[in-house]
């Protein structure tokens, strides 16, 4: 079956179940990450920043994305709450995109994703002053030794300054790559979160 005639494309109607669909494909085929995501923000310029960072959980409200609220994309994100995001899955030769406004996800959500981490990975969360200068790796290692010595075997919290967001979708567009660049684009588009989506297709 060609991209033209995927039944994802033909009987899709609402974006986040397709995404799902999608994301499970990619999951069974996709070694290492099949949650990557860029992030596309804007600096203080308005000139784009993007990285890549993991997808934490994605559903009707939006799609969930933890950091250092203290790193590069942080600071963009307190300015200028809206971002882009991009997957793209090479074994299956697709891609979606991904634009919307983004805010804080609640403090219960991101205590208890911070919890479900490694201890090593809690402890780094502490110690990393993420997006800042860093004079020597050695400084890095002291930085967790200093956590690790301050929280012994107890409980380690989530740190004030490490929290979750959440884009919620205006616009999602799905990509299938189609023989000789004929690729196969959808994107749903609403003017606002109670709005309908609005399917339409795209030229390659």
């Amino acid at each position: 079956m060609s991209a033209l005639e995927s039944p994802d494309f033909s009987e899709a109607t609402e974006p986040v179940a397709l995404f799902a669909r999608w994301m499970a494909e990619a999951e069974s085929h996709e070694p290492v990450d099949p949650n990557a995501m860029a992030l596309a923000t804007v600096d203080a310029d308005g000139a784009p920043n993007v990285r890549m960072i993991l997808l934490k959980g994605a559903d009707e409200r939006g799609f969930v994305f933890y950091t250092n609220c203290e790193s590069a994309k942080g600071h963009e994100l307190a300015a200028t709450p809206a971002a882009a995001l991009l997957f793209y899955w090479k074994s299956l030769h697709r891609q979606i995109r991904v634009r919307g406004p983004v805010e804080p996800v609640s403090d219960g959500e991101a205590d208890a994703y911070f919890a479900s981490r490694s201890r090593e990975s809690r402890i780094g969360a502490w110690a990393s002053s993420q997006s800042r200068p860093l004079a020597a790796r050695t400084r890095l290692e002291e930085a967790v030794a200093q956590c690790e010595a301050r929280f012994g075997a107890g409980d380690v919290p989530r740190p004030p300054h490490w929290h979750g967001y959440r884009v919620t979708p205006l616009e999602i567009e799905f990509w299938q790559s189609g023989s000789h660049r004929l690729h196969d684009r959808i994107v749903f588009r609403r003017s606002g979160v109670s709005s309908l989506w609005v399917k339409a297709r795209l030229y390659p």
